[in-house]
């Protein structure tokens, strides 16, 4: 896992960097290509996101202007929770499917005692949208916390979890992002952002491989 500091060398302004892996006894990483991708949600409204698709078509880097959440005097309930979701047109060879197996997170984040930040992920394919998976991750607010701190959050999802990629030669991977802050103090104060070009939301998603049965 590469450090904050190593992302913030190439200047990635609030990035979401998605990769595609394979192996040896996989398919050729070559036939596997992200043909197109987009983003909805209110933490990533029309106009506030960009994206980097590189030229061999293997990753894809989302940049977000408004993916922010805050708590505190002040603040309205619509500041507290938001969400984007990313969806990603995949071509791989058919025959074979894969699965998301680990996601990396990096960000920044200031909770005074009392506000909780938790973190939602789930993660499903548009051809089976009743299957899905989701993880969880909270902050605690207090401590290191109350000055702000970068933050990195590894999701790892259980294996009875992993969801599969239709058979074929395509599908629509779709990975839902929320924030959300709660407090047990009506005057304590809280964030969680994006919004500076070297404290960035990163998500790196891996991918295994499996010949369909």
């Amino acid at each position: 896992m590469r450090s904050y500091l190593a992302l913030l060398a190439p200047v990635l302004a609030a990035a979401n960097p998605i990769g595609i892996i394979g192996g040896s006894d996989q398919p050729n990483a070559g036939e596997i290509t992200i043909v197109s991708a987009s983003a909805s949600g209110n933490g990533c409204p029309q106009g506030t996101v960009t994206t980097d698709l590189s030229p061999d078509r293997k990753f894809i880097t989302f940049g977000f202007d408004a993916f922010q959440v805050y708590t505190g005097p002040g603040t309205k309930p619509a500041d507290k929770s938001k969400n984007c979701q990313l969806h990603l047109n995949l071509k791989y060879p058919g025959g074979f499917q894969f699965a998301v197996v680990e996601s990396t997170y990096h960000g920044y984040a200031q909770l005074e005692p009392g506000v909780t930040g938790t973190f939602y992920s789930t993660y499903y394919f548009s051809q089976d949208a009743a299957a899905t998976t989701t993880t969880r991750t909270s902050i605690d607010g207090g401590g290191v916390w109350v000055d702000g701190q970068v933050y990195t959050k590894q999701d790892l999802v259980p294996t009875a979890s992993v969801i599969w990629s239709p058979c074929g030669a395509s599908g629509i991977l779709n990975v839902n992002n929320r924030i959300a802050l709660t407090s047990s103090n009506a005057t304590a104060s809280g964030q969680i952002s994006d919004d500076d070009a070297t404290v960035a939301f990163t998500q790196q998603v891996h991918v295994s491989w499996q010949a369909c049965k």
